[in-house]
C-alpha cells in the first residue's frame, strides 16, 4: 500500500493543497504583519493593564486550551500515522525528504491547517497580558520566529516538513492538554511540567538533527530544500535549544521548587 491509499477523511481528500501553497506564495509575507500586530498588542497591552486590576479569564483559558489541545491531538495522530507509514516502507531517510507529506490526501489538510494556526495561537500571549501574568522572552520570541518560519517553510513545501509538524503537534497535544486542566483548576503533579519540557527540549535537538540530515541530503533529487531554509531552521532550533534549556534549569533545578511551564511551545 503506497501513502496515497492511506485511509483519509472526505474532508482531508477534498483539500485543495494546490490553492493552499499558491495562497501562501503569494501572502506568506503576510506574517511578518502579524508580528508586527502581535508585539504592538502584547507591549502595548503590557502597558495599558499596568493600574489596572488583572482579569481572571479561567473558564475561557481552558476552553481555549481545550480547542487547541484536540486540534493538536488530532493532528499529531493523522500526520503521525503518516510519518509512521513513510518509515516502516521507505526507511529513515524518506520521512525526511519527502515532500509529498504537503499534498498527500491524509496529511495535506494538516500541514496547512498546522501553517496557519501559528497565527491564531498568538492568542496565547493576550491571555498572560490581561491576567498580567510574568511574560518572559522565550514565550514571545518563539511565536513570532515559528509564525515566520512555518510560513516561509510551507510556500517552499521543504523536505523535514513532516517531521517539525508532527513533533509540533505531539507537543503541543500535552502542553496544551496540561494548559487546559491547569485552567480548569486540576491539580497537575509537578513531573507533568518537567515531562513536557523536557519534550521541548527533544523537539529542539531532533529538529536540530533533522535539519542536519537535511543539509546533507538537499541536493539529492528527492530531498528539495535550499540553504535560506537550513540555515534560517537551525539557527531558531538552536536559540530554542538554549532557551528551554536553560529555562528548564532555572525552573526545576536551581533554587526553591516552583510549579511553573513556559507557555511557549
Amino acid at each position: 500500500m503506497n501513502r496515497s491509499e492511506l485511509s483519509s477523511f472526505d474532508f482531508e481528500r477534498r483539500f485543495d493543497d494546490k490553492r493552499a501553497q499558491e495562497w501562501m506564495q503569494e501572502n506568506w509575507s503576510t506574517s511578518f504583519v502579524f508580528c508586527g500586530l502581535y508585539a504592538a498588542v502584547v507591549f502595548g497591552g503590557q502597558h495599558f493593564m499596568r493600574e489596572r486590576p488583572k482579569l481572571d479569564l479561567r473558564r475561557l483559558l481552558s476552553l481555549w486550551s481545550l480547542s487547541l489541545a484536540v486540534f493538536s491531538i488530532v493532528g499529531a495522530i493523522r500526520t503521525g500515522l503518516y510519518m509512521l507509514h513513510v518509515f516502516t516502507n521507505s526507511g529513515f531517510k524518506e520521512t525526511v525528504c519527502d515532500n509529498d507529506f504537503y499534498s498527500a490526501p491524509v496529511t495535506k489538510f494538516w500541514a496547512y491547517a498546522f501553517t496557519i494556526s501559528k497565527a491564531p495561537e498568538l492568542g496565547d500571549t493576550v491571555f498572560i497580558v490581561l491576567r498580567k501574568q510574568r511574560l518572559i522572552f522565550l514565550h514571545w520570541y518563539h511565536h513570532i520566529t515559528v509564525l515566520l518560519y512555518t510560513w516561509f517553510s510551507y510556500k517552499d513545501r521543504v523536505a523535514g516538513g513532516g517531521w517539525f509538524m508532527t513533533m509540533n503537534y505531539s507537543v503541543h497535544a500535552l502542553m496544551y492538554t496540561y494548559y487546559a486542566a491547569r485552567a480548569a483548576g486540576v491539580r497537575i503533579p509537578r513531573p507533568c511540567a518537567m515531562l513536557i519540557t523536557a519534550a521541548q527540549i527533544l523537539q529542539m535537538v531532533v529538529g536540530l538533527t533533522v535539519l542536519g540530515f537535511v543539509y546533507r541530503w538537499m541536493h539529492d533529487v528527492r530531498c528539495p530544500s535550499n540553504m535560506d531554509n537550513v540555515a534560517w531552521g537551525s539557527l531558531m532550533y538552536l536559540s530554542y535549544l538554549v532557551l528551554f534549556a536553560w529555562f528548564f534549569y532555572n525552573t526545576y533545578l536551581k533554587g526553591p521548587s516552583r510549579d511553573k511551564l513556559s507557555k511557549a511551545e
